[in-house]
C-alpha cells in the first residue's frame, strides 16, 4: 500500500472521528430552538461554516459546505489519481449548483453561491458559463455526465442523479450496492410518487443497473418484483410507494452501517476511505434533518427517529 493510500486512511478515520455521530445529532435536533441547535454545532466540526448562519436554509447549507471542505482536505491527502474515487461520491454538490440555477417555474431565483468543488467537479467550469437551459443540457452531454435527455429543469437534476449513480457504480466499486439502491429509489418515486415518464438516458441507465424487466415496469409492485437481488433490499418491507420515505431511510442506515464496518476494518486503502466519506455524509444528513427538527420545537418525531 503506498505511502498516499496510508496517510489518506488516516486522515479519513481523524476526520470520522471529529463528527458529532448519532447520539450528537440527537442532542442538536431537541433543540428546543434553531438557536440552541447552532450553539450545539458550533462545538463541532460544522461550527466553522454554520456560525454566521441565521436561518434554518443557510444553516443547513453550511453543514453541507462543511461536508464538502473535508471532502475536498480528503482527496488532497489521497495519492495522485486518488480524488478521481471521490468523484462520483460528491456529485451531488454539483447537481446542486445547477439545480439552484433552475428554480421551479414560478418562484423568483434566489441567488446562491455554488459549492467550491476544487478537484472534486466533473464539469462545473463548463455549466457555470452555461446561461440557459439548452446550454447546460449541451454542456452535461459534452461531459461525463453525459445527456440528461432533456432541458427541463426536472429533466437536467433527473438525468444527473442517476448519471451520479451510474458513475459511482462504475468507478467506486465498494459503493456498488449503494448505487444500485439509489437507483430503485430514484426510479420509483419518479415512477410511481410523481407518476413521471423517465427520459430516455434515464431509463438506459436503469435498464442497466437495475435490469430491463424493472425498467420497465407499469406497477410498483410489479416494479419490486422484477428487481435484482442485489437491489431488491432497497424496497424490503415497503409495500406502498406512499412510504419511500422509510426505504431512504433504510438506504442511509445501510450506508451507515457498511462504512462504519469497513472503516474499523483498520486496513489502509480505498475501501476505508470510501467508508469514512459514507460516514461523513451520513452524518451531515442527519444533522440538516437535526436542525429541521429544533427549528420546529426540537420534538423529534417518527421520521426522524428514522433517520437515527
Amino acid at each position: 500500500m503506498s505511502a498516499g493510500w496510508v496517510a489518506g486512511t488516516v486522515r479519513a478515520k481523524a476526520l470520522v472521528g471529529r463528527y458529532p455521530g448519532t447520539a450528537g445529532v440527537r442532542e442538536i435536533a431537541r433543540g428546543p430552538t434553531l438557536d440552541d441547535a447552532l450553539r450545539r454545532l458550533a462545538t463541532t466540526p460544522y461550527g466553522r461554516y454554520t456560525r454566521t448562519a441565521t436561518d434554518l436554509r443557510t444553516a443547513q447549507r453550511a453543514v453541507s459546505a462543511t461536508l464538502l471542505w473535508h471532502l475536498r482536505v480528503l482527496a488532497g491527502w489521497l495519492p495522485r489519481g486518488g480524488a478521481r474515487l471521490l468523484v462520483p461520491l460528491a456529485a451531488g454538490f454539483e447537481i446542486a449548483n445547477v439545480a439552484s440555477r433552475l428554480p421551479p417555474e414560478g418562484r423568483r431565483a434566489e441567488a446562491l453561491e455554488p459549492h467550491r468543488l476544487g478537484a472534486l467537479e466533473t464539469a462545473w467550469r463548463s455549466l457555470e458559463h452555461a446561461g440557459t437551459p439548452a446550454e447546460i443540457r449541451a454542456a452535461l452531454a459534452a461531459s461525463s455526465w453525459g445527456d440528461p435527455g432533456g432541458d427541463t429543469p426536472w429533466a437536467l437534476v433527473t438525468g444527473m442523479r442517476m448519471a451520479a449513480v451510474r458513475r459511482t457504480a462504475v468507478t467506486v466499486q465498494p459503493a456498488r450496492r449503494w448505487a444500485r439502491g439509489r437507483a430503485v429509489l430514484l426510479v420509483a418515486r419518479e415512477l410511481f410518487v410523481h407518476q413521471r415518464s423517465l427520459p430516455e438516458p434515464v431509463l438506459r441507465d436503469a435498464a442497466r443497473l437495475l435490469g430491463r424487466r424493472a425498467a420497465a415496469a407499469s406497477t410498483y409492485q410489479e416494479f419490486r418484483e422484477c428487481l435484482p437481488s442485489s437491489a431488491e433490499w432497497a424496497l424490503k418491507d415497503v409495500d406502498e410507494p406512499g412510504d419511500l420515505w422509510r426505504a431512504e431511510a433504510r438506504w442511509w442506515r445501510t450506508v451507515q452501517a457498511d462504512g462504519a464496518a469497513w472503516v474499523r476494518e483498520g486496513r489502509y486503502g480505498p475501501r476505508v476511505v470510501v467508508g469514512a466519506v459514507a460516514l461523513l455524509s451520513v452524518d451531515a444528513w442527519r444533522a440538516r434533518a437535526a436542525l429541521e427538527s429544533a427549528a420546529r420545537g426540537g420534538r423529534p418525531g417518527e421520521v426522524f427517529d428514522a433517520l437515527v
